[in-house]
């Protein structure tokens, strides 16, 4: 079993910055990718980004260029470093794992891990 565990969520003012860590407990997941993403209220969870197993990384549109994925498999740890941050990115974000392959998905049913999700507000 694994457990996900998130922190670095909070309030921080438009063009700000902030750094989401994700810790992983139980199994190591180096070879499997994690994700994150997110979630307002009465809408689906939104992918924002990936760090493959193979060690590759991808974004949604609406990250590019302002967020980056990093891992630390040592710590089996997965990091969000999220710089000129917008009101629109206020939202629950989500660690997220697929350990059921070796792919990668944006489509968050395709995670079988998730974490407990931390709040992060931008204020105007």
């Amino acid at each position: 079993q694994v457990e996900l565990v998130e922190s670095g969520g909070g309030l921080v003012q438009t063009g700000g910055s902030l750094t989401l860590s994700c810790a992983a407990s139980g199994r190591t997941l180096r070879g499997y990718s994690m994700g994150w993403f997110r979630q307002t209220p009465g809408n689906e969870r939104e992918f924002v980004a990936v760090f493959t197993g193979s060690d590759n990384t991808y974004y949604a549109d609406s990250a590019k260029g302002r967020f980056t994925i990093s891992r630390d498999n040592a710590k089996n740890t997965v990091y969000l470093q999220m710089n000129n941050l917008k009101p629109e990115d206020t939202a629950v974000y989500f660690c997220a794992a697929l350990t059921t392959g070796t792919g990668w998905s944006v489509k968050s049913w395709m995670y079988n891990y998730w974490g407990q999700g931390t709040q992060v507000t931008v204020s105007s």
